[in-house]
Order: C-alpha cells, then sequence, then structure tokens
C-alpha cells in the first residue's frame, strides 16, 4: 500500500502543483463567489434587522426545525445502513448509529463529507472487524446515494413545480417540466434496470455494482426522507411568501448539492446565495436571511456540538473519573466503539476552538454585542468598551491560529486554548458582553477539558502551521468579516476622521478600528510563521545513527526495519530516539518506507514530527509500501490511502507442501532436490571467499536483466549491508547459483523477510 498526500506521481510537472492546489482553487473560489453574490443580494439587508428578526422567531417554529433535524439525521443513518447492506456486513446498531451520527455531523459542518466523515467511520468501524477498504466502500456508497438521492428528489419537485428555478433558468415551464421528467425517469430507469438485472454498470476503468432492489429502493426511501426533512428544517423558519413545499424542494436541493460539491464547509456562502436568488421578490429578504442564519444553527452547529458533547463525555467516561462513576462501566458490546471515538478529540477540539473564535471576531465588531447604554464622556467606560473590542478580537484570532494545534494533537495548543476561553469569559463579564458569550466560552472550555488526555505532543507550537490551505482559510474569514463590516454600516459614509473618534456612541469608529487591528495582527501572526526556520530532525546515516537504527530494530521485531541498513535513506528518529522513519528525498516530496520503525506508542508523535518537518521544509510526506497497522493514524493526519498491491505472508511453522493445491510446487521441488540443488543458510559474519561468490551470482543477474543495484525499497549488494544478515543459498555441489539474505531482526526473532 501506498499513503501519499496527493495522488499524481511527478511533483515536479505542473500538472501535479495544478492537481495538488485544485481542490484548494475550487473550494476557495467556490467561497468567494457565492460570498461576492451574498453580498450584492444583501446589500439591501440591515443587519440590525435581522437580529431582531432572527430573536423574533416563535419558539414552537424553533422546536418544530429541531425535530426535523432530528428525523433527518436519523434517515441519514440509515444511508451506513444501506451500505453496510450492500457490503454484506453486519454491525450491532448502536455502533452503526454512532458512526452514521458523528460521521455526518463532523461531515456535514466541517466539509469534505466524504473525507471527514470517512475518517470518523473508519475509527469506529475499524473497531468491529471492517477494513479500510469497507469503510472507504461505506463512504463512496453514502457519497454517491446522497448525490443521486437529492439529485431524485428534486427533479422530482421540479418536474411537479417547474417555476421553482424560474428565475434562476432562462426556458419556459413547459420546457423545465419535460427536461425536469426525462432527467429522473432516465437515470431511475437505469438503475431499477440495472439492479433488477444484476448488471454491472462500467465508466472507464471504474466498475459499480449495482446494490439489490431491497437496498437501492430502501435507500430512496432514506434519501426522500433526508431531503424532505432537511428542507422542512429551513421552511418551518422560513417567512410569509415563500413558495409552496414541493417548489421549495427544487431550490433546496440544487442550494445543497453546489454547496457540497463546492467542498467550502458546510456550503457556507453557495448555499445562501443560490436560496436567495431563487426565492420570490416577495420574501422579506431580512428575514429570509434571519431563517438562514438559524438553519445553519439547528441543521449543522447542533447536531456538531451534541457531537463534540458525545465525544467529551466518553473520554471522560474512559478516564475512570465523575462520569465513570455516576453512569458505570461501559458494555462490552460498545466498548471498543468508545474507546477509538475518544481518538476523534483533536477534530472535536480544533473546529470547536475555530468555531469559538470566529464567534468573539464577530462579537468584537458587532456594537449590539456590547452594552452601549454609557455615558458617552464616561472615560472608564470607554476603555472598556475599546479594550474589550480589541481583546476579543485579540483572543478570537489565537483561539483561530491554535485550531492548526488542536488539530495535531499539540499539548500546548491544548492548554493555551483553556486558557484563552478562560480570560475569553473573564474579559466578557468585565466589559459588559451579552451574558451569551460568556456563558458558551465557559461551556467550551468545560467540554474541552475531558479531551486532556488526546493532546500529548509536546511541539514547539510553530511547527508545521504554515500550509496554503490554512492561509487561504484565514484570508477567506478576514475577507468574510471585512464584507460583514461593510454591510452592517454601509448607510454611513466613511471619512479618515472616523478613525478618530472615540466615545462610547462611537459605533462605526469602534468597528473599523477593530476591524483594521485584526488584520494587521493576521499580518503579524502570519509574517512570524514565515520567518520561522524550517526544523528536522533528519539524520544521514553515519556510523552512530546505524548503531541506534541496529538497536531500535533488534527491539521491534520488524524485518523491514533492516532496509535502513542499506544506508541510501535518510533516518528522521523520534526525540526518544527509539523508534524511526526511513525516507528519501524525491523533489518536493519525503518518501518513507514502510511503516515506523520502533514501539507503538512512539510512533503517533514520530508521524506527526515527520509531517510537520516535511511541510517545514515545502515538501510532501508520503508513505510508501506501509501495512494497515497505524491506517487510522494515517487517516488522522489527513493523507490519502491507495492501494499499490498485496504481500504473502507465510506461516512456516504449519506450511506444507502436501495436499493438491501445492502439486506443482511439490513437483519442482522434489526434481530439484534430484538434480542435486541443496538450501544452506550462512550465518554472519561472512567469509570473504563467500561474499565473492555472492557476488558473482548477483553481477550475472543483473546482467541477464539488464539492470542496475537499485536500493531503498529492495536492498543491494554490498558487503556492509550482508554482514547484518543470515543469507540462504542454493547450490549444486560447491558452486553457489542463487541466494537471498533474510531479514530477521533480533536474536528471538518471529517473523522475517526474503
Amino acid at each position: 500500500m501506498n499513503l501519499a498526500e496527493e495522488t499524481t506521481p511527478s511533483v515536479k510537472s505542473s500538472h501535479s502543483k495544478l492537481h495538488h492546489m485544485a481542490p484548494i482553487i475550487l473550494g476557495f473560489g467556490m467561497f468567494f463567489m457565492g460570498a461576492y453574490a451574498l453580498y450584492n443580494l444583501l446589500s439591501s439587508v440591515n443587519i440590525g434587522h435581522v437580529r431582531q428578526q432572527a430573536a423574533s422567531v416563535p419558539i414552537s417554529h424553533i422546536a418544530a426545525s429541531v425535530l426535523a433535524t432530528g428525523v433527518g439525521y436519523f434517515a441519514l443513518i440509515g444511508y451506513d445502513w444501506s451500505a453496510l447492506r450492500y457490503l454484506g456486513k453486519r454491525l450491532p446498531f448502536p455502533v452503526v448509529m454512532m458512526g452514521g451520527f458523528l460521521g455526518y455531523s463532523f461531515g456535514n459542518t466541517i466539509g469534505f463529507s466524504a473525507i471527514s466523515g470517512g475518517a470518523v467511520r473508519y475509527r469506529i468501524y475499524s473497531a468491529f472487524g471492517l477494513n479500510a477498504f469497507d469503510v472507504a466502500a461505506i463512504s463512496t456508497f453514502v457519497t454517491l446515494a446522497f448525490s443521486f438521492g437529492i439529485t431524485l428528489v428534486g427533479l422530482a419537485a421540479l418536474a411537479i413545480h417547474p417555476a421553482a428555478l424560474g428565475d434562476l433558468l432562462p426556458w419556459s415551464r413547459d420546457t423545465v417540466r419535460i427536461a425536469a421528467t426525462l432527467a429522473f425517469l432516465v437515470p431511475m430507469g437505469v438503475l431499477t434496470w440495472l439492479s433488477v438485472t444484476g448488471k454491472v454498470a462500467k465508466f472507464r476503468r471504474i466498475t459499480v455494482s449495482m446494490p439489490s432492489p431491497s437496498i437501492l429502493f430502501s435507500q430512496l426511501g432514506f434519501s426522500i426522507v433526508d431531503t424532505s426533512m432537511a428542507a422542512l428544517t429551513l421552511y418551518i423558519l422560513m417567512p410569509t411568501g415563500t413558495p409552496d413545499f414541493i417548489t421549495f424542494i427544487a431550490l433546496f436541493a440544487a442550494a445543497a448539492l453546489i454547496g457540497v460539491a463546492s467542498h467550502v464547509p458546510g456550503g457556507i456562502g453557495v448555499f445562501e446565495s443560490i436560496i436567495l436568488a431563487g426565492l420570490p421578490d416577495t420574501v422579506p429578504l431580512d428575514q429570509a436571511v434571519a431563517a438562514l442564519l438559524l438553519f445553519r444553527v439547528i441543521y449543522y452547529l447542533l447536531p456538531f456540538a451534541l457531537s463534540v458533547v458525545f465525544v467529551s463525555a466518553i473520554e471522560g467516561r474512559l478516564a475512570s473519573g465523575f462520569l465513570a462513576k455516576r453512569l458505570g462501566p461501559v458494555s462490552s458490546q460498545m466498548e471498543p466503539a468508545f474507546k477509538v471515538v475518544a481518538s476523534v478529540a483533536p477534530v472535536a477540539a480544533g473546529f470547536t476552538g475555530f468555531a469559538v473564535g470566529i464567534y468573539l471576531l464577530l462579537a468584537a465588531v458587532v456594537p449590539a454585542s456590547r452594552k452601549e447604554n454609557i455615558d458617552p464622556d464616561d472615560l472608564l467606560s470607554i476603555i472598556f468598551l475599546e479594550g474589550g473590542a480589541y481583546l476579543s478580537a485579540a483572543l478570537g484570532l489565537l483561539l483561530i491560529v491554535l485550531a492548526q494545534g488542536l488539530f495535531r494533537r499539540m499539548s500546548g495548543a491544548f492548554w493555551l486554548t483553556l486558557a484563552v476561553l478562560t480570560a475569553g469569559a473573564i474579559v466578557s463579564t468585565l466589559t459588559g458582553a451579552d451574558w451569551k458569550e460568556t456563558l458558551l466560552l465557559v461551556v467550551s472550555a468545560a467540554v474541552l477539558w475531558p479531551l486532556r488526555r488526546e493532546f500529548f505532543r509536546a511541539t514547539k507550537l510553530t511547527q508545521g502551521m504554515f500550509t496554503w490551505r490554512w492561509i487561504a482559510l484565514l484570508a477567506a474569514l478576514l475577507v468574510s468579516i471585512g464584507g460583514f463590516i461593510l454591510l452592517l454600516h454601509q448607510a454611513v459614509p466613511y471619512s479618515h476622521e472616523l478613525l478618530g473618534q472615540f466615545s462610547g456612541d462611537a459605533r462605526l469608529p469602534r468597528t473599523l478600528r477593530t476591524g483594521l487591528f485584526m488584520a494587521a495582527l493576521s499580518v503579524l501572526i502570519l509574517v512570524y510563521l514565515l520567518l520561522q526556520p524550517a526544523r528536522t530532525r533528519g539524520v544521514v546515516v553515519d556510523e552512530v545513527a546505524m548503531k541506534h537504527a541496529e538497536r531500535i530494530i533488534a527491539l521491534s521485531g520488524q524485518p523491514e526495519g533492516c532496509l535502513a541498513l542499506t544506508g541510501d535513506k535518510t533516518l528522521f528518529f523520534s526525540k526518544e530516539m527509539d523508534a524511526f522513519i526511513m525516507y528519501a528525498v524525491q523533489g518536493r516530496s519525503w518518501i518513507a518506507y514502510g511503516d515506523p520503525i520502533g514501539p507503538k506508542g512512539a510512533i503517533p508523535e514520530l508521524a506527526w514530527d515527520f509531517f510537520d518537518s516535511a511541510y517545514s521544509a515545502n515538501c510532501r510526506p508520503v508513505f510508501y509500501e506501509i501495512s494497515t497497522k497505524y491506517l487510522p493514524l494515517w487517516v488522522e493526519i489527513g493523507l490519502t490511502l491507495h492501494k499499490m498491491g498485496e504481500e504473502a505472508v507465510v506461516d512456516l511453522t504449519t506450511f506444507s507442501l502436501a495436499g493438491g493445491d501445492f502439486r506443482k510446487m511439490r513437483a519442482a521441488h522434489n526434481k530439484a532436490v534430484k538434480t542435486g540443488l541443496k538450501l544452506e543458510i550462512l550465518h554472519p559474519p561472512h567469509s570473504a571467499a563467500s561474499i565473492a561468490a555472492l557476488k558473482e551470482v548477483s553481477d550475472a543477474w543483473l546482467g541477464e536483466k539488464h539492470a542496475t543495484e537499485k536500493g531503498f525499497s529492495v536492498g543491494q549488494f554490498t558487503a556492509e549491508y550482508l554482514a547484518h544478515f543470515p543469507i540462504a543459498i542454493v547450490k549444486r555441489e560447491d558452486r553457489i547459483l542463487a541466494f537471498a539474505n533474510v531479514m530477521s531482526p533480533g536474536i528471538w526473532a518471529r517473523s522475517a523477510l526474503i
């Protein structure tokens, strides 16, 4: 197998670079286009009115939307159930519920659903015997089922009400109805035919076996419920004048599909711009915007918040603390799932810190979030107002930066995040902020506290922080806040004198100063990170490094580690010098061979350090010919899995040539014995005469194959390298005809590579 940060083999080609950058360019291009469209659509909207409209939505409507969300997420769990039936796998239903709910709540909110949701599923389902390819198949099934399902539901709704997208499509209603009907019937007919007949769908090199009719139609039912409930969640919140529900579903389906395809987290900006553009002019725009904001909170943030609380509760329960005493021991059926769920803590904590950071940035620029019914000439109150806005902005930006460290399990980032949340709660209280802001910060700190065991890396916070994805994300965030400030104060003409006005009721000047402060602080942080020197612990092999490697290999029992002794690879040691990764640099890739060598407990931090060091050197980490042993770790780090082949493992304690399966091999063995061939094992140290005889065989083989010594993953012929191993030879009389070195690390080795 091969794990790589990208899929193209040549890192030097422009095509490779474009392929690597394409998701970032596409995602942020879609985001900025959506944000620009949204800004134009909202140019006449008063943000204050939007807040008032959101606050005035009846509690009964909120409750109904929450209920619709719950039903919709239960239907989403059905996607996983259908996928497992399709693969012929059976898991306990509570496990499927856990994997489905966490996968969708994380995937829907964070974005890149097939990736982030699949990573969560892998952790849970692998604990119950599913391998990486099973989970990849589940994620693919879920993605295709969602895409086909929401498309078919949207087309059916559009066929019934062709005017649903009248403002977005340049065609007549009859044309839209006919096109939607055909677009619905043709794929539905093809899917049904393939399912009933058991035929296989092929597209280029991709082959898809259709599910049985029972799975197909039950999944279609889940898709109908899922799409309908998601649309209903928003529809309940929409103002008077919104089209009927069937018409609205067509608009909702189009917006949701484009939002998911954009890979923008949650489709933010893209989804909203399409919904608003497709609504009739009779719908009050400020009320529609308020409904969309509430929809984001209810359908996205609420399930994600529940997932974070769930992960935190599981971690607290496993830690044998207060929750463990109150709730009792975990059942044997759910214990494997509970243990792996806690490992998604970095994602939960990182996105929580990021979201709270955004909230603090917005709170710093929204005047109504702080008390302003004060004496405009009261200097102390003005200082609290100004200082509170700056501190809120600084703390919010710091949380966003620290989120990178949380994703990477950095201990320092976790404790600093708790300190920032605590400081933010104190600042909010002292500056008279809305009590909800203080409560949010306190609750966030309380939820993160049980996760502290999962942040074990004592790595410098600036290590590996500079990535283009992070820079692009920060830029998009600052642009969004800038656009928000413009919308907030669009009615006030700008002049340079505004920046110098200090008083209790000087809302726009304070907002402008806070925005400039955010931008300046962001630039300072970025410049600081860019100026950090690249740090690496890669060690070119010398005698001392080789001795360390030999000791680690002997203790590890991992025969593939012996390839480090060729001397053609750089060794990346752990801080404790008890584990290492062997790698070579090719272009802008650090290509590691095999699994990390060393005790299992040392591997996570070593792998993260290798990942960060590669990025610090402006290179990509690649792992070649790895096993499935550390797949959860590679998924967490964010690498992509590619199957390159398979490895044969023979248990020599039970292997025999007896039986019909080995008839040809047995005949070949007997013939070799009759012709005088013998197998012997030469143990080191090897004599010069033996090495010379082996060199003749090696040179003859290379000449026959028109090849040269390769190295890296297959070893090489040198006396120094072969001196480490026993050598299996095949000879006739006294002449050596063939040989292979036997990599068997340690005195009590139980495994070997030939």
